[in-house]
């Protein structure tokens, strides 16, 4: 089985592609990118993913592989979104059940994978973390994203990783890690220090990283404080896991030249002499796609499987 069909499933869009294992990269011609509401109607919501699915060209019978983001049961392929402002539709709602019953080309099952761990296995697999033992790998967009990997697998419980392996439950200077480095937290702090009102009226995320290059104070703050307190959360359990590496993904590494020194600089000030290096993703659009078919390879094939 060479070839899997996909699906990456995001708060603004839905991806769906058959991925060449052999290759490490998508089918040319399969990808196909169309938008999603999170806040639709959880029918509407699964149609709007199906007719994604549908222009691929997905081999009748297939194992499909799902990355989606949590809260999720991806065991049971069962939604627990609840009070996190998308896909409150699903919640509760058997998933792999209603897309088998929609998918093309009668699939004969589905496997589901978070989108951050899919990213991090696609970047281990064909990216910047091929060859390392232990990996952490960072998504930055709306929120922060994490995996921690281990010989290509995600880890989950341990000493050595966050509870459940997820960066967001960690806290920074006594607060929530999002409430400190997220989109919605980037903005407040940088209309906080502005005197620009509450973050609705804020710049986004890239423009304050514009307004930063042109030499706005405000703004270079914003982005000293937000992500060095990121790497200021994160030192200790690269520490811990002994990572050799920390790959960064996400929206927000369009801004690297300013992220990645803040980013840095928390993680030498909290664990000086032993902070893994950076690298930004090779394979940003690809790599949940690639995680998500050999996720689903395993899977499939009743390998010892990666971190439901």
């Amino acid at each position: 089985m060479s070839h899997i069909p996909v699906l990456e499933i995001g708060g603004t869009h839905v991806t769906a592609a058959v991925v060449d294992i052999d290759a490490g990269l998508p089918v040319p011609r399969t990808v196909v990118r169309q938008p999603v509401a999170a806040d639709a109607a959880a029918g509407e919501l699964l149609d709007t993913i199906a007719r994604a699915a549908d222009r691929t060209d997905a081999c009748e019978g297939a194992h499909w592989g799902v990355a989606i983001p949590g809260p999720f049961d991806y065991a049971a392929g069962v939604g627990r979104f609840r009070g996190i402002g998308k896909f409150e539709s699903l919640h509760g709602v058997d998933v792999r059940a209603e897309l088998l019953a929609r998918l093309p080309a009668r699939p004969r099952g589905i496997s589901f994978i978070n989108d951050a761990d899919a990213f991090a296995v696609g970047e281990y697999r064909a990216g910047a973390a091929a060859g390392h033992e232990r990996v952490v790998c960072i998504t930055l967009g709306t929120g922060v994203g994490s995996s921690f990997l281990a010989a290509g697998q995600p880890v989950g419980q341990g000493p050595g990783v966050p509870p459940e392996g997820r960066a967001h439950r960690l806290t920074v200077d006594g607060l929530p890690l999002e409430e400190v480095v997220s989109r919605r937290a980037i903005r407040r702090y940088y209309a906080d220090l502005s005197g620009g009102g509450r973050e609705g009226g804020a710049p986004d995320v890239h423009d304050i990283a514009a307004l930063a290059r042109e030499g706005d104070p405000y703004a270079r703050r914003t982005i000293r404080h937000c992500f060095g307190a990121l790497g200021r959360a994160l030192a200790p359990w690269c520490e811990r896991f002994e990572a050799s590496l920390m790959v960064v993904g996400g929206s927000m590494t369009n801004s690297w030249d300013l992220v990645g020194p803040a980013l840095r600089a928390g993680l030498q000030e909290a664990a000086p002499g032993v902070a893994p290096p950076l690298a930004t993703a090779l394979r940003p659009a690809d790599a949940p796609l690639v995680g998500a078919a050999h996720w689903t390879l395993h899977r499939s094939a009743g390998a010892a499987s990666l971190r439901t």
